[in-house]
């Protein structure tokens, strides 16, 4: 038995890129920071984690709708590594397939749309998910 859950509060980074594959699966991409202030870098700034996130069907039309950068979301996903090659080279690339989604803080803070548990929607991963390079 395995377990691949993955529970991220954090802040948008970049505004959503969404767009359909070719087999008109809608898809919506986007970078989370996760920042731990108990740990600090070697200039004492809070240690940020970046992660790429990706949302499939109905949840990637509501991330186009609604997220943008700077909004506090909370994230419920699974870890994913693909791998491509660039110039002769093996490259990895981890990514979160986000399950579930909930707006957080208030529309000054950059909550903003409708909060809500919008994981019932069901993720289908496409079989052309591997031509999806970030």
């Amino acid at each position: 038995m395995g377990i691949n859950k993955v529970i991220l509060v954090g802040n948008v980074g970049r505004d959503v890129e969404f767009r359909a594959t070719q087999s008109g699966q809608n898809l919506a991409k986007f970078s989370l920071a996760t920042t731990d202030r108990r740990f600090k870098d070697e200039n004492g700034n809070p240690r940020t984690e970046w992660h790429n996130i990706v949302a499939w069907g109905k949840l990637a039309e509501i991330c186009d709708r609604y997220v943008t950068k700077g909004k506090l979301l909370y994230i419920e996903g699974q870890i994913r590594t693909r791998t491509y090659e660039q110039d002769g080279q093996k490259k990895y690339f981890t990514e979160i397939n986000m399950e579930q989604m909930e707006m957080l803080g208030s529309k000054s803070s950059g909550g903003g749309a409708p909060s809500g548990d919008y994981g019932a929607v069901a993720q289908n991963f496409p079989d052309d998910a591997d031509d999806v390079p970030f």
